[in-house]
């Protein structure tokens, strides 16, 4: 009969212990999404697809940081480099196509479609333009890994 006691007791115990130690313990974050910019692109589905060099702005008429990056990639147009902004609601397709979820999104992509540098969210005008120069000419930016 003690043993029965006994063990019962510590049954108990164990049971106190484990609940105490479930309380302490903090329930993990939730995860957080983490946004990802294509890593190539297929140069036909944006403007000017035989320009050597694409900087592509994907952004939301609702997103107010979006138009100062379309007016910052816009600069940078030239015979060597095409800038094409995509609004969500005027290029959905390419918006799904590419699995863009955050905006603005600037990806710059060489002939072959193949992205060098990319920005999620707002960026200065400065590092953006050391970027394309940087996948223009590697080696001519101080800081090359600006957009990677």
């Amino acid at each position: 009969m003690q043993q029965l006691l006994l063990a019962v007791v510590l049954a108990v115990a164990a049971v106190v212990v484990a609940a105490v130690l479930r309380r302490r313990q903090r329930p993990a974050a939730p995860t957080q999404p983490r946004y990802r910019a294509p890593d190539q692109l297929d140069r036909s589905d944006f403007c000017r697809p035989d320009a050597p060099y694409l900087v592509a702005v994907f952004t939301s008429a609702t997103c107010q940081s979006c138009a100062a990056m379309a007016g910052k990639a816009a600069v940078l147009t030239s015979a060597q480099v095409a800038v094409d902004v995509l609004e969500v609601t005027e290029q959905p397709a390419l918006h799904r196509k590419y699995a863009i979820d955050a905006v603005p999104l600037v990806v710059v992509a060489d002939a072959r479609g193949v992205v060098g540098a990319s920005f999620i969210g707002p960026v200065s005008a400065t590092d953006l333009w050391a970027a394309v120069a940087e996948v223009r000419e590697p080696g001519s930016s101080p800081e090359p890994d600006l957009g990677r």
